[in-house]
């Protein structure tokens, strides 16, 4: 209750005044005490320096001995400490400053890139004196998603910085509440329901038919915008039987496209709620960035407040609907399950409570809409870069479906270029490039380095694993791993790399969290490239300048040199300015030899 009306840095310093509060306070007694012995004398300006210096001094104290603490116990763990970034101010201030200077205009990863070429794979950045592990260990990462599993959770720092948004859906959770959340929602994406590309198919005419208008008109479309209205409308549909429509508002244009063109076209609503969901998971992001001091960023109000009540007021009425649907229904056997019956159905079956509902919903609608746009935008934009793989995939898509059918379950299962096509771009560019758990417990990591001490882990620590960064090492890929090239997935590199060390590839997760939706994913995502490639011959990019990488970029190395648009993440993955393109239409007459 109290935070519901103050903001998360007034709550924060609320807090942390004890803090400062009990020093200070413990320091002036001892003062008095003394001052009221006889023949003691105290002067103003030593009760000036207790007063001032208690709390400075006291926490100097504290972090001295939580760094003796850490030592004692990894040396009776034999371990060592995990490698610290280093900076030249205190708290590494210096380091938290460049890092977010840089994040505006440098590439994806870059600056910590930068320090684990110095650390290794596994680097402590101690801001502010709080431990920040980041990992790109494969063996790590598997110990915190499969084999430690009980040992790390969301925990209470990532659950504070998400609460606003999140609340307590399956993305937030621990414990019996993810239980409860798991245990819910399997059911709906292990029926063989997410084979049925109905909802898929209608939504998919709509995207193309507008793009073929936009080209047709000699303009260029932002790619990631319509891909993400069709992934939004398509999974509010599949999920709660409740289209939202996006698709029917008026696309953006060019910057150069005249004015005229630029009038804004159809109900906003549902554009209002996309940009609001985009910018409360953004808020998310700055906060676990940022470390446990957040709120300080935040004094005077919440960051997402505003963007969640354009999302709340979007999804409570569709619930409100299902829950008097069901309060006027017959009597139903909860462990049925009929082929009609949304996600929201499901839930209200299972469930009255309106906020546990609610947190579901908002948790898999961004699974379903802004996993799927991002790895669909990352598609078009390599093979837009790879014509050759273009039509070779085109190729593909002919033989197996043909030039208009609509492809089946079975149809996908049987394109393998397809799916090493996909495979490929999220090993490039994964949808959710960071993500964070915390320990439980004291443990240790195996040292990424042969024949050195493990590293130890003190209890309470945010770990940030990277499957972004993991995805692109050249000593687990081997040397073309920066390369797009969809055949490593056909090719004798899957038994050198991949099948002896299967965790350096987890675009959906692994272990009791692996993503309950991989397949409907891979299914909605095969679904619209082969509509996309039935109708379309050639993709090229028609960079915006929002979209254009610094002229800088060229002279770095990797992948940035090369790259032709700006990876940004929030929670996921996304191109700051938007991917825009353009596609040449296939002509009706057209056959591939």
């Amino acid at each position: 209750m109290f935070r519901s009306w103050v903001s998360p840095g007034v709550a924060y310093l609320a807090r942390g005044l004890l803090a400062v509060v009990v020093p200070v306070a413990s320091s002036v007694i001892i003062v008095a005490r003394l001052a009221s012995l006889k023949g003691v004398r105290v002067s103003s300006w030593l009760i000036s320096a207790v007063v001032l210096g208690a709390a400075p001094l006291g926490f100097a104290a504290y972090v001295l001995a939580d760094g003796r603490l850490q030592q004692r116990k990894a040396n009776r763990l034999g371990a060592r400490l995990v490698p610290r970034v280093q900076g030249k101010w205190p708290g590494n201030m210096d380091k938290v400053v460049n890092m977010v200077m840089r994040s505006e205009n440098e590439y994806l990863g870059r600056p910590i890139e930068d320090e684990i070429k110095v650390l290794g794979p596994t680097i402590n950045f101690r801001f502010f004196w709080e431990d920040l592990i980041l990992t790109t260990e494969p063996q790590h990462i598997k110990t915190i998603l499969a084999t430690d599993f009980d040992n790390y959770v969301k925990g209470a720092k990532f659950r504070e910085a998400a609460d606003s948004v999140l609340g307590t859906g399956v993305f937030n959770s621990d414990g019996e509440i993810w239980k409860l959340h798991r245990t819910m929602t399997r059911p709906f994406f292990t029926h063989d329901r997410i084979g049925h590309f109905e909802i898929f198919d209608r939504h998919a005419d709509h995207a193309i038919a507008l793009a073929k208008e936009r080209f047709r008109a000699g303009l260029a479309i932002d790619f990631q915008d319509l891909i993400s209205r069709f992934t939004l409308d398509s999974a509010s549909e599949f999920l709660f039987g409740h289209c939202i429509d996006s698709l029917s508002t008026g696309l953006p244009y060019p910057y150069n496209a005249t004015e005229s063109t630029n009038a804004i076209q159809g109900d906003n609503a549902a554009a209002a709620f996309a940009y609001a969901f985009s910018q409360a998971q953004q808020g998310i992001n700055r906060r676990i960035s940022i470390g446990q001091t957040w709120p300080l960023h935040e004094i005077l109000a919440d960051s997402t407040a505003q963007h969640m009540k354009v999302v709340n007021a979007f999804l409570e009425p569709i619930l409100k609907d299902a829950l008097e649907k069901h309060s006027t229904a017959a009597e139903f056997d909860k462990n049925e399950f009929k082929d009609d019956q949304t996600l929201v159905d499901h839930l209200v079956n299972l469930t009255s409570d309106f906020t546990i509902i609610k947190d579901e919903m908002l948790n898999i609608l961004l699974a379903g809409r802004d996993t799927t746009a991002s790895t669909l935008t990352s598609v078009i934009y390599l093979l837009a870069m790879h014509p050759e793989f273009l039509t070779r995939l085109r190729e593909e898509i002919i033989l197996k479906v043909g030039p208009t059918r609509r492809p089946t379950y079975d149809d996908i299962k049987e394109m393998k270029y397809l799916r090493a096509v996909l495979n490929e771009t999220l090993r490039l560019f994964p949808a959710v490039p960071f993500d964070a758990r915390e320990n439980i417990n004291d443990t240790t990591w195996i040292s990424p380095e042969h024949g050195k001490k493990p590293l130890f882990i003190p209890k309470g620590t945010m770990l940030t694993y990277s499957v972004f960064l993991m995805h692109r090492r050249t000593d687990l890929w081997g040397p073309d791993a920066l390369e797009f090239d969809p055949d490593r997935w056909l090719d004798e590199r899957v038994k050198k790399y991949l099948i002896p060390n299967p965790f350096i590839f987890l675009p959906f997760n692994a272990g009791p969290r692996i993503c309950l939706g991989q397949q409907f994913a891979y299914n909605e995502m095969s679904f619209m490239v082969i509509r996309l490639l039935q109708n379309f011959s050639t993709i090229t990019l028609s960079p915006e300048p929002a979209m254009c990488p610094p002229a800088w970029w060229a002279e770095k190395d990797g992948r940035q040199a090369i790259e032709q648009f700006r990876p940004r993440n929030h929670l996921t993955l996304y191109a700051m300015g938007g991917m825009w393109v353009k596609m040449e239409a296939v002509d009706d007459v057209e056959v591939i030899n």
